[in-house]
């Protein structure tokens, strides 16, 4: 798998949204995958959701909010706003996923702003296999030491690492 880490600069960091837009149309402009953007902040995930719609004047960045890490369908609940497990089975999937989990059999780009490397997720669903991740680093001491220790964490994994100063 490859990993991307992009180190933004303050002027990035600054307009975080808008980097996390620019990089979801640029991937997905690049690849016909689908792209899950790992959010474990539901102020990031609402902000981000209203950003993507409005991307462009003139076009959007087509998504969906993924619903709670439950496994069992039973008991996961739809709303407007997102799709459960059922909607994921069932293939109803937009080209972009915001959420707090991996769904299962999950195959395509991960964009992940946790603290956590892509592997915990990966080991908490099914048969997931994201094809490349992408991570962000901010310019601050907190995000560039967590950035060190998921480098570190893929790379005993033995995947194939860039990075990228933005």
């Amino acid at each position: 798998m490859k990993v991307s880490f992009y180190v933004l600069t303050e002027n990035k960091a600054q307009d975080f949204l808008g980097f996390i837009c620019q990089l979801t149309q640029t991937a997905l402009n690049k690849s016909n995958q689908s792209l899950l953007i790992l959010i474990d902040d539901d102020e990031l995930l609402s902000t981000l959701d209203k950003a993507l719609w409005a991307q462009e004047a003139t076009s959007f960045i087509p998504h969906q909010c993924l619903l709670g890490a439950d496994t069992d369908v039973a008991n996961t609940n739809v709303t407007n706003t997102g799709f459960s497990n059922a909607d994921i089975n069932n293939k109803a999937l937009a080209p972009v996923l915001l959420g707090s989990y991996m769904p299962a059999d999950f195959k395509g780009i991960v964009l992940n702003t946790t603290i956590h490397p892509v592997n915990t997720f990966m080991a908490a669903t099914n048969n997931a296999q994201p094809t490349r991740v992408l991570e962000l680093i901010k310019p601050d001491e907190t995000s560039m030491q967590e950035g060190r220790h998921k480098y570190k964490s893929y790379q005993q994994l033995g995947y194939e690492l860039t990075h990228f100063k933005v």
